[in-house]
C-alpha cells in the first residue's frame, strides 16, 4: 500500500507540473504582416446543423481576415442547413455550397465531408471548422502567422467551451482536465516524438499544400478520431505541428445534453491515452481512488501536500480552458464518476463495434 501511495503521489506531482506548463506556456498568437495575404479557403462539413451553421457564416464574414472562401458541404441534412447556407452565397460570392450525392463505403461522413471540400478549395491554406465552432476577431490572421512563424504543416486549436446545464458542467471539462494533466501542448510543437501529438477536428489549419501531398482525410478515412490520427502521422513523417488550447477568440458548445456528450466522449476518450484501455483506466483509478492509499500509507504532510495539488490542477486547468473554477471543483468528484462511464460506454462500443451518431451508424 505504501508503494502504491508514492507512486500515486508522484504522479500527481507530474499532473501538476504539465498543468503549470500548460499555464505559463500559453503559445499567443502574434499579428500577420500586413503585406501577407493569402487565400484561405475555410472547410465546413456539415449534418443537421441549422441551429449553428448560420452563426459561424456570420462569424467569417466579420473576421479581420477577408480573403477567404468558405465552402460548406452538406452531408444529407434532414433540415433547414442547406437553405441557411444558400441565403449566403446569394449575397456574397465568397460562401459555395456543395450537397452530398451519397456516403460511399468505408468512409465515415465527417472525414469524407472534408476531403471532398478540400478537393474543391483553392486557398493557401486550409482551415476546417466544426459547424458548431463560433470564432472572432483576428482568429485567422494569428494562427496563419502561426504557421508562418514556425513553419508548421498543421495548427489545431481546442476552442473555450460554453456550457450551460448541468449536463455539460459534468462531462465537457473531463476532457481539458486528461489533456492538459498528460500532454504539456507547446512539447507538441516543440518535440519530434509522434507520442506527443495532440489535434482537435473542430478547428485544423493546414498548409493546402502539405495536404494535398499527404491527403490525410483519405488516408483515415473510416477513422472515428482522424484528428488525432492525422496529427500523430504527420509528426511520423517530420511535419511540423502545433496544437494550442484555450484561446478566446474560439469557442464552441459541444454538447447541450448529458446523454449526446457520454455518446460523443465515449468514442474518442481513449485515444487520449494513446488508444490503450489499460493506460485510461489506470488514470481513472488513480484519479478518482488514489486518495485512498493516500490516506493510508503517507505521512499528513504529504497528504495535506496531495490534496492541495489536486485542488490547485483543478484549478489552473480552469483558468488555461476559460472555465468556473469553482464549479469545476465543486464537481470535482463527479466528474471522475462521469469518466469512469465514458469508459464504460466505450469498451461497449468497442465489444459491439458500432456506435450511432447523428442517424448513422459508425462501426
Amino acid at each position: 500500500m505504501i508503494i502504491a501511495a508514492w507512486i500515486i503521489f508522484i504522479f500527481t506531482v507530474i499532473q501538476l507540473w504539465v498543468v503549470l506548463l500548460n499555464a505559463i506556456f500559453r503559445q499567443p498568437l502574434p499579428p500577420c504582416p500586413n503585406d501577407f495575404n493569402p487565400l484561405v479557403s475555410i472547410l465546413i462539413p456539415a449534418r443537421n446543423e441549422e441551429q449553428n451553421i448560420g452563426h459561424l457564416l456570420q462569424d467569417i464574414q466579420q473576421q479581420e481576415w477577408q480573403n477567404f472562401e468558405a465552402l460548406v458541404f452538406n452531408d444529407q441534412s434532414t433540415d433547414k442547413t442547406a437553405e441557411i447556407v444558400d441565403v449566403f452565397t446569394k449575397t456574397d460570392q465568397r460562401f459555395q455550397l456543395f450537397n452530398s450525392n451519397g456516403l460511399p463505403e468505408g468512409w465515415l461522413g465527417k472525414n469524407y465531408g472534408c476531403y471532398q471540400l478540400a478537393q474543391k478549395a483553392k486557398g493557401s491554406y486550409f482551415l476546417f471548422l466544426d459547424a458548431d465552432v463560433r470564432i472572432s476577431g483576428a482568429i485567422i490572421s494569428g494562427t496563419i502567422a502561426k504557421m508562418q512563424k514556425h513553419n508548421l504543416g498543421l495548427l489545431s486549436i481546442f476552442p473555450k467551451q460554453n456550457m450551460y446545464t448541468l449536463g455539460e458542467y459534468l462531462t465537457v471539462p473531463i476532457m481539458n482536465f486528461i489533456l492538459l494533466s498528460l500532454l504539456p501542448l507547446v512539447f507538441v510543437r516543440v518535440l519530434p516524438f509522434s507520442s506527443m501529438a495532440a489535434a482537435n477536428g473542430q478547428f485544423m489549419l493546414f498548409d493546402a499544400k502539405t495536404y494535398r501531398n499527404n491527403q490525410p482525410h483519405q488516408t483515415f478515412r473510416d477513422n472515428k478520431v482522424e484528428d488525432i490520427s492525422i496529427a500523430q502521422s504527420f509528426k511520423k513523417n517530420g511535419i511540423r505541428i502545433a496544437c494550442l488550447s484555450g484561446n478566446p477568440s474560439i469557442s464552441c458548445r459541444m454538447y447541450s445534453s448529458f446523454n449526446d456528450a457520454i455518446n460523443g466522449f465515449s468514442k474518442n476518450v481513449i485515444m487520449f491515452f494513446g488508444n490503450s484501455g489499460l493506460l485510461a483506466v489506470l488514470f481513472w483509478l488513480i484519479t478518482t481512488l488514489g486518495f485512498i492509499p493516500i490516506l493510508i500509507g503517507l505521512p499528513k504532510a504529504f497528504v495535506f501536500t496531495y490534496f492541495f495539488m489536486l485542488v490547485a490542477i483543478r484549478l489552473f486547468i480552469s483558468v488555461v480552458s476559460h472555465q468556473n473554477p469553482l464549479k469545476n471543483l465543486l464537481l470535482a468528484i463527479p466528474q471522475q464518476v462521469v469518466l469512469g462511464i465514458f469508459l464504460i460506454k466505450a469498451f461497449l462500443n468497442k465489444s459491439k463495434k458500432a456506435y450511432q451518431w447523428k442517424g448513422r451508424t459508425i462501426s
